[in-house]
Parts: structure tokens; C-alpha cells; sequence
């Protein structure tokens, strides 16, 4: 009898119920459309900190630089043979961005409760100074009889003519890596597209990877090599960052990184990933505890230095977003509770009808909140199916949003890593902005609660319509009939 009555009725009221559920469907629809876009600024700004941090590292461990004790450029060329001209090249590797810890630190950031694996890593910069001397030659010119030799006559004057020297000075920046722990480090936000990454057992060979768009820049292939400080090294792999922006030119292992700039057992940032994302903060505050001297940054820290469009866009997202689809639903749940204590406000008769053929007013206002809930369901089914369609256009036109990350005195894509690598070190400069592709994903979360917010929705409708129904007396309906 419930069921049977619902239909006929709501198929009777078809009109009014669409009206109320299409209030809701608008409310549901907003919410499931902002959370997508929430969701998808989440990860749009993951893909950024990944491309700093890489793939799993949940926080960073470093040591400032000391600009009392910052290493400088210097470049010392010798004289070459009798020729006319001399070539030089040198090649200058130095640790950048951070004073250099012990190794024996990695081991002591491992041993912290909460830390699941610790890798150290060596930010090199190198710059390579190479070009020619050119020798000058004497132009013999006569004095004019200015000047007189020995035996009274003119003497010879020369001057140098020509010569010089022509230099080119080119920047790169190195990571070495630790090739036995593959899962942690900056390689890991770039997608080896050619050739392979390193073996677990190649730590101290001569290989390196290459970033693609510093091989494009080069010509490098896998096979070529690179020469750096007189030592060859072959390219086995290039690398593609998934950000675009890559954290280094070339990569090659740890060992061969530090016999290269003098660096032996040191390393410059030492990367951990935490037992859970939950402990990060207890985690972080062990590690400045127990391990003094150093800084420690996670991802939170380092999202507050994102700016540009995505900032903007995900600060929007997260208020002026939120709040509006708040007050939407809030008012879409109004509108269908006042719309349903007015439907019965004109049943009066019905309900006063069927009072005095004996229902109960529980009875009438479980009838009132069951066409309510239907109402909520058949809004949520709308609701869905609009927040899926507006979730689904955001993520076909995919708009492009800046974020400008800090970058260091370095040249070139993975220069971070100098002055403070992105993390907020001394020798922090200019922003640089990488391009990421907004997306909105819906969750099966957000889909729950678009479903349970339908259902609120039409229980909402119903009090306001029960509480108005159960109010009503037999005497009422004859007082209505004409």
C-alpha cells in the first residue's frame, strides 16, 4: 500500500517533484564538479613537487650554505708550447646549493622512527671553461729619426699586433645518484624513453643518464659519450621528466660524483620517504632533534612556495569553491524542504481525508518523507550525472596552469638545486615556471558523498513536509470542502 501509493502520487505531482530534485541535482552537481577540480589541483601540484622531490620522497634533509665558506670559481691555465696558438680547456665540478654532509648522515636519518629508506644524493654544478690563447706578433715600424742606435742611425720600433684570447664558458649541472636504492631520488620523476637507467651493481662505473632535453641540446644519443674532467663517460640511458622539467642535465652514480668534485663520502641532500604520510610531521621533528645542524623540508613546506596561476587557481578552489557550493547546497536543501511543506499545505484535504479513514500521523508523515527521499535519490541521480559531465569537460579542455618554483644562481633546467635547490637556500633567485595540464578526477569518495548528500537532501525535504503533515486534523479537510 506504501509503495503503491508513492507512485501514484509522485507520478500525480511529477511536475513539482521534478522541480524539487532539480534544486538538488544543481547543488550535488556543483559539489561533485569542485571537488574534482580540489582533487585535481592536489595533483597537479604533486606533479610539480614531484619533479623537485621525486616519485615516494615525503621530505628532504639538508645542510645551509655557508656564505662565509662558499666555494668560487677559479681557473688555472698553463703555458703550452712554442706554437702560435695554445687550446685550453678546464672544467671546474662543485658541490652546489648546500654544505655537504657525511655519508655517515644518510645512515643516521635511516635509524629515525618512522623512516622507511633514506638516500643521499650529490648536487654537482660544473662549468667548463675552454678556448684559445692566440699569439701576438711585432709590427717593426721605423722611428721617424726619433731614435738613433749605437753608430748614430735609426733605430727599429715594434709593436704587438693581434692576439688575444677567445673563451666559451658552458654550465651543466650533475646528480649523483645511489644506484642501489633506485626507488628514492630525483631520477625518479623522469621516464627513461631511450636506452636503460642504472644497474644496482654499477656504482662506481663510468656511465651517466641524460636529461632529453639537454641530449637534444647536445646531440647526445644513447652510446655518445661526455667528457668531464678528462674522464669519459658513457651515456646508457635518456631520461624525459614527467614535469617537463628535469632536476639535473646528467645523472651518474654517487661514488663517481663525489671522486669527481673532491667530495669523498659527502653528499649534499639526503632524500626519506616515511613509514606513513600521517607521522610526516612527528618524523620531521625527530630528525631536527636527533640529527642537529641540518634542515628538514617535506612537501608541505615546499607547496607554500608554489605560486602562479596553480596557486591562485587551487587557493580558489579551496574557498571561494567550497563556500559556494556550500551556500548552493544549503539553499538547494531549503528550497526543496519549503517546496515540499507548501505541496502540503495544498494536500490538506488529502491528508485530513485520509486521517479520518483512520492512517496515523506517523503514518502521513512517513508517506510525506518517502516521496521526499524519491525526490533527494532522483535529484542525486541528476546531480551525478551533471557534476560527471562538468568534471569531464574540465578534464577534455584541460587548462594550463603555471607554477613558479624558486630556482638558484645555476643556468639551465636542474639549476634548483644551486642556492637552496628550490627548498628556500642563501642562494635562491628568480622563479621558474613549469606548465601543468589541469585534470579533474572523480573519486568513488565524491560519489558517496554526492549520493549521501541526495539522501540528506530529500530526509531534509520530508522533516519540513512530515513535520507540517503530522500537524494536521481530521476537522481541517471539512473545512476545506466546498
Amino acid at each position: 500500500m506504501f509503495f503503491t501509493y508513492l507512485r501514484r502520487e509522485l507520478r500525480r505531482r511529477r511536475k513539482a517533484a521534478l522541480v524539487v530534485a532539480s534544486g538538488l541535482a544543481l547543488g550535488i552537481a556543483l559539489v561533485i564538479v569542485v571537488n574534482s577540480v580540489s582533487n585535481g589541483m592536489g595533483k597537479a601540484q604533486d606533479k610539480v613537487l614531484q619533479s623537485l622531490y621525486g616519485l615516494g620522497t615525503d621530505m628532504t634533509v639538508t645542510k645551509a650554505a655557508d656564505p662565509d665558506n662558499v666555494q668560487k670559481p677559479h681557473f688555472k691555465f698553463d703555458a703550452k708550447g712554442d706554437g702560435d696558438d695554445s687550446t685550453q680547456s678546464s672544467d671546474l665540478v662543485m658541490a652546489q646549493g648546500f654544505t655537504t654532509l657525511p655519508t655517515s648522515t644518510v645512515g643516521k636519518v635511516g635509524d629515525q622512527k618512522g623512516v622507511a629508506s633514506a638516500v643521499g644524493g650529490l648536487s654537482l654544478r660544473v662549468m667548463k671553461v675552454d678556448g684559445q690563447f692566440a699569439r701576438g706578433k711585432i709590427q717593426m715600424e721605423q722611428n721617424g729619426g726619433k731614435g738613433f742606435g749605437r753608430q748614430g742611425g735609426q733605430s727599429p720600433q715594434g709593436k704587438v699586433v693581434g692576439g688575444g684570447a677567445d673563451f666559451d664558458v658552458n654550465q651543466y649541472t650533475v646528480f649523483g645518484t645511489d644506484v642501489t636504492q633506485p626507488a628514492l631520488g630525483p631520477l625518479t620523476s623522469s621516464k627513461i624513453t631511450s636506452g636503460r637507467t642504472f644497474k644496482t651493481t654499477e656504482t662506481d662505473a663510468k656511465v651517466v643518464v641524460a636529461d632529453s632535453a639537454y641530449a637534444k641540446e647536445k646531440k647526445l644519443k644513447v652510446g655518445s659519450t661526455v667528457t668531464i674532467k678528462g674522464v669519459k663517460y658513457e651515456v646508457i640511458g635518456i631520461a624525459t621528466a614527467d614535469s617537463g622539467d628535469a632536476a639535473a642535465n646528467l645523472y651518474m652514480p654517487l661514488k663517481q660524483a663525489q671522486t669527481l668534485s673532491d667530495n669523498k663520502d659527502k653528499v649534499t641532500t639526503i632524500y626519506v620517504k616515511a613509514n606513513d604520510s600521517q607521522e610526516i610531521g612527528s618524523v620531521k621533528s625527530a630528525i631536527q632533534k636527533n640529527v642537529s645542524g641540518t634542515t628538514v623540508t617535506t612537501s608541505a613546506d615546499l607547496a607554500k612556495t608554489v605560486s602562479g596561476s596553480l596557486s591562485t587557481a587551487s587557493d580558489l578552489a579551496t574557498t571561494v569553491g567550497k563556500w559556494l557550493s556550500i551556500t548552493v547546497l544549503v539553499a538547494a536543501f531549503l528550497v526543496a524542504g519549503l517546496l515540499t511543506s507548501s505541496a502540503v499545505s495544498r494536500r490538506v484535504r488529502e491528508f485530513g481525508t485520509l486521517k479520518a479513514l483512520g492512517w496515523r500521523s506517523g503514518r502521513v508523515t512517513r508517506q510525506v518523507v518517502g516521496e521526499a527521499v524519491v525526490n533527494g535519490l532522483v535529484g542525486g541521480a541528476l546531480g551525478i550525472a551533471l557534476g560527471l559531465a562538468g568534471a569531464y569537460a574540465v578534464s577534455a579542455v584541460s587548462p594550463t596552469l603555471q607554477a613558479q618554483l624558486g630556482s638558484s644562481g645555476g643556468q639551465g633546467p636542474g639549476a634548483r638545486f644551486g642556492g637552496g635547490g628550490g627548498f628556500g637556500g642563501a642562494g635562491r633567485q628568480a622563479a621558474k615556471s613549469l606548465d601543468v595540464a589541469l585534470t579533474a578526477p572523480v573519486s568513488l569518495t565524491t560519489i558517496a558523498v554526492a549520493v549521501a548528500l541526495a539522501v540528506a537532501g530529500g530526509l531534509i525535504a520530508g522533516a519540513f513536509g512530515g513535520w507540517r503533515a503530522s500537524r494536521l486534523r481530521p476537522a481541517d479537510a471539512l473545512r476545506r470542502v466546498e
